[in-house]
């Protein structure tokens, strides 16, 4: 296997650990370090467990690009090898369960254009082009014998003339997303069953203007099970259910589940008679949704809850080899980790202790590799076996070993209603105790999301420049069960507010944090809570709110999120009072005295360009000192790298204008 593996690429780099690396003198972390830094993502093991395929990108800031590679490394962390070169990227490998071919998705190159399929023969030669399909591939699974793939695409609709010609005509109540832009037409992500030996694609099934998502074969090959939304119309519900159909073209699906609310990520038992599936929370919360572990019977029935007394929301289920138990991971407090529980129900096992967070895992019978982050490392494949962690590769290694990092200490508070919050405190390389120091108050997007255990270029970027870093896990964050989560549904800018300006107050009581130089900052959600701290209180001498808003009323039709604003907030003409009360730091930016640097790309769907400009005219007005910055071309993720560049020096130089 490996003899065959090596004739397919022209080098071959054994994994090195830190004791062996070049000795150099460390340094502080820098803006363009940010390039420096590689992204190892997608572990997928052989199907005989001998080696892990992934992907690694990398920034290539000469060109003002990124690209992704193919690499593998073998179970035994002797021989790393990578597959792919060049400057088209290629991600998302699988395994062909007969282990004759690799295959990935890249837009290089090939007989057909676009984002296609393409495989490398183990048994050597160049990688091919397998599909030449017209849609937007998003995922892809094998067949158990090889043959098919079962492939979740929207398909392009046909359209005569130039794009930039033609008039945009719109009747969906979805109109538009973010990246994709506007959605004109009824084409939806549906399943598709492409043959191998024929080339030909058909939808797994026969009704249109239906949503299918997450396609997983049966163990024997006859049935496909996946998740759809298979409403009047998709648009108007975020409801998802799980189906089973033949794996034939045409197929009339059976319906599984019935909660109204998304069931997604079907996993079949080996012996085909179970589907583990995570069950998330009632539309209304659809925002804040918390996944839990359900099974139901193949044959239908009622779904058995698994995990209903852990309280935290869990992903990705997977059967275990012997079908006995059903793996997961867990979204713990600040932390990521797998875990495991009887099919039958019972007990949680955590199976990784430890201060980390596990991004993806993969199995091949009893092997196990995932992807692990810590605080100081940024993710690295790792091997699992005999209840411990075994490091497969070290791309990142030698960076880290160059550069001086801050430490992260977790920190706990009462809020001012006495409801404990969590965060993370990053001092700066070489910290003095009894120093005070400036503080950034960093705060996350979502708002149901959470700040890790994870490296953070961004935390250390800013230690190393000599800041205390805190990140708050506000209410409405994850990682603290349901009731915190949903603690500031209808009611943006209250609890979340009380919760960062409580936590500043915690971190000056340490004598950490100088009082007369604190500074707030976030993206998305993020900026959006700085908006609303800002204008709730005058204490921060600086501020940067990336791609928020402060007048809820203005984004009604403007935002991707129009099921989720009405669910929430309700209609403007209806619910008034709410959307003002969401409205609140633009109605009181009189009240704003914090110089604030306003940041958005200008495709942005997620959080529109127009919030930010609505509170950058306001504080304009007021003659607060403030910026307004746009990114054009940019959606709400930031990705020319010159771009991301110029963001992280835009922020030093705001905070150091201001704070220093």
């Amino acid at each position: 296997m490996i003899k065959l593996f090596a004739a397919l690429v022209s080098s071959t780099l054994l994994v090195v650990g830190p004791s062996v690396l070049h000795a150099a003198e460390s340094r502080l972390l820098a803006v363009d370090n940010f390039a420096e830094a590689l992204q190892v993502d997608d572990p997928q093991l052989s199907p005989d467990g001998e080696w892990v395929a992934y992907s690694v990108g990398n920034i290539d800031l000469p060109a003002d690009r990124g690209n992704r590679s193919l690499w593998m490394v073998s179970w035994n962390g002797t021989q790393q090898i990578r597959l792919t070169h060049g400057t088209d990227a290629a991600s998302s490998p699988r395994w062909s369960p007969d282990g004759r071919y690799l295959s990935f998705l890249s837009s290089r190159s090939g007989p057909a254009a676009g984002r296609q399929i393409w495989v490398i023969d183990r048994r050597g030669g160049e990688a091919r082009q397998l599909t030449a399909l017209s849609g937007q591939i998003g995922d892809y699974v094998w067949s158990p014998d090889s043959s098919r793939l079962a492939v979740v695409m929207k398909k392009n609709e046909p359209a005569a003339g130039d794009p930039a010609l033609r008039p945009i005509v719109i009747e969906r109540y979805l109109f538009k997303s973010d990246n994709e832009g506007y959605l004109t037409g009824r084409e939806r992500r549906r399943i598709y069953l492409y043959d191998l030996a024929s080339g030909r694609s058909e939808p797994l099934t026969a009704q249109d203007n239906v949503e299918e998502d997450d396609p997983t074969w049966s163990h024997d090959g006859t049935q496909i099970a996946f998740s759809s939304n298979r409403a009047a119309d998709p648009d108007r519900t975020q409801n998802t259910d799980i189906y089973v159909a033949k794996a034939e073209a045409g197929s009339v699906p059976r319906r599984l589940t019935s909660f109204e609310g998304p069931d997604t990520q079907p996993n079949w038992s080996p012996d085909g008679r179970d589907i583990a599936y995570l069950q998330g929370s009632p539309l209304d919360y659809s925002g804040y949704n918390m996944d839990r572990l359900a099974v139901v019977s193949t044959d239908g029935g009622t779904p058995r809850l698994l995990t209903t007394k852990l309280d935290r929301e869990i992903g990705d289920p997977r059967f275990a080899a012997d079908g006995r138990f059903i793996d997961f991971l867990v979204q713990d407090d600040q932390s990521v980790y797998p875990a495991r529980v009887s099919k039958e129900g019972g007990d949680i096992q955590r199976t990784v202790p430890g201060a980390l967070v596990v991004g993806k895992y993969t199995r091949a019978g009893d092997r196990v590799a995932m992807l692990v982050a810590t605080d100081n490392t940024l993710p690295e494949i790792h091997a699992f076996e005999s209840g411990r962690l075994r490091k497969l590769t070290a791309h990142n290694d030698a960076w880290l070993a160059r550069v001086r990092l801050g430490a992260t200490e977790e920190i706990k508070f009462k809020a001012a209603d006495g409801v404990e919050v969590h965060g993370l405190l990053v001092k700066p390389p070489g910290y003095e105790a009894g120093k005070k120091y400036p503080t950034l108050f960093r705060l996350h997007g979502g708002p149901h999301g959470q700040d890790t255990r994870s490296f953070s270029f961004e935390r250390q970027l800013f230690a190393a420049q000599g800041y205390v870093v805190v990140t708050i896990n506000y209410r409405g964050s994850s990682g603290r069960g349901e009731k915190f989560g949903q603690a500031i549904f209808r009611n943006w800018g209250s609890k979340d507010v009380t919760d960062v300006l409580s936590g500043a107050d915690h971190v000056v009581r340490l004598g950490v944090a100088d009082p007369a130089r604190l500074g707030i900052g976030g993206w998305s959600y993020g900026g959006i809570l700085t908006n609303f701290v800002i204008a709730h209180d005058t204490r921060f001498k600086a501020a940067i709110s990336g791609a928020g808003f402060g007048n809820d009323l203005a984004l009604y039709g403007v935002n991707q999120y129009i099921f989720k604003f009405e669910r929430e907030i309700g209609r403007p003409w209806e619910t008034t009072t709410v959307a003002m009360k969401y409205s609140y730091p633009f109605f009181n930016a009189d009240r704003i005295r914090t110089p604030t640097l306003f940041l958005c790309g200008e495709k942005d769907f997620n959080v529109p360009l127009v919030g930010s400009e609505q509170m950058y005219q306001a504080l304009r007005s007021l003659e607060v000192p403030t910026q307004l910055v746009i990114y054009p071309n940019e959606h709400h993720g930031i990705s020319r790298p010159s771009f991301v560049r110029d963001r992280y020096q835009r922020y030093l130089d705001w905070y150091r204008s201001h704070l220093q």
